[in-house]
């Protein structure tokens, strides 16, 4: 299923000052989830930036831009 939000980069990484995991999609908003899982937090960030796409739907807004770029694209 291809959706809109697609474009936008993601990442989930360990935190060493935090103690956890923690997920960020930086073009679509600041923060982040976090947790003990990264299963876990690479679900809940989807479930966040899908509810990103659905607040700029409803407010009929276009999304940003994608700016980040990963450093190495994989085939």
């Amino acid at each position: 299923m291809n959706r809109k939000t697609d474009i936008y980069h993601r990442w989930v990484a360990w935190s060493e000052e935090d103690q956890t995991y923690i997920g960020r999609c930086p073009d679509l908003f600041h923060g982040g989830v976090h947790g003990d899982d990264p299963l876990k937090v690479a679900r809940e960030l989807q479930k966040v930036i899908d509810e990103w796409e659905t607040i700029f739907e409803n407010d009929a807004r276009q999304l940003p831009p994608a700016r980040v770029k990963p450093t190495m694209e994989l085939v």
